[in-house]
C-alpha cells in the first residue's frame, strides 16, 4: 500500500518541480526581454537567488533546475523558428510585438517544449502553459494562448 502511495507522491513531486521550472523560465524570459540581459546572466541570477520563489519572494514548490535551464536556453537558441511558428498562427497583420510580454514568454516556452520535448504529449504541455496563463491573466488571454498553442501544436507535431 505505501509503495503505491510513494510512487504517486513521487510523480506529483516531479510534476510540481516541472511546473515550477516552467514558471521560472517564463519569468526569466520576461526579465531578459525587459532588461536585455543575456540568457546566461539571467539563468545564473535565477539559480543563485530566485529559483523556487514566487513574485513575492516566498518559496514555492521546488523547481527543477535542469528543466528551467533547458527551456530558457532552448528558447534563446531557437527563438527565430519559435517566433515564426507563433507568427504563422497570429491573425493576419498581427505582429508578435503586439502581444503582452508575459504572453510572448509563455508562448515561446510552450512552443519550445512542443518542438524539443517530443516524448511529452502535446496536451500535457498545453495544459501546463494554459494553467500558467491563468495565473497571470483573467479574461480572454488564457483562451487566446490555448487556441494559439493548440494550432501551433498541430503544425509542429504533424503526423
Amino acid at each position: 500500500m505505501s509503495s503505491s502511495f510513494s510512487a504517486e507522491a513521487e510523480r506529483n513531486l516531479l510534476a510540481a518541480r516541472r511546473s515550477g521550472a516552467r514558471l521560472a523560465a517564463i519569468q526569466a524570459l520576461y526579465q531578459m526581454e525587459q532588461t536585455e540581459q543575456s540568457a546566461r546572466s539571467v539563468i545564473a541570477d535565477f539559480m543563485e537567488d530566485r529559483l523556487g520563489l514566487n513574485d513575492e519572494g516566498e518559496p514555492v514548490e521546488e523547481a527543477d533546475p535542469d528543466i528551467f535551464k533547458s527551456i530558457v536556453a532552448g528558447v534563446v537558441e531557437r527563438q527565430e523558428a519559435i517566433d515564426a511558428a507563433i507568427m504563422k498562427r497570429l491573425a493576419s497583420g498581427w505582429k508578435l510585438e503586439r502581444l503582452d510580454a508575459t504572453s510572448r514568454a509563455i508562448l515561446r516556452a510552450a512552443v519550445y517544449e512542443l518542438v524539443a520535448e517530443i516524448s511529452l504529449p502535446s496536451q500535457i504541455i498545453l495544459d501546463e502553459y494554459v494553467s500558467i496563463a491563468h495565473a497571470f491573466f483573467e479574461g480572454a488571454e488564457p483562451r487566446f494562448i490555448n487556441g494559439l498553442l493548440d494550432a501551433v501544436s498541430r503544425d509542429v507535431r504533424a503526423g
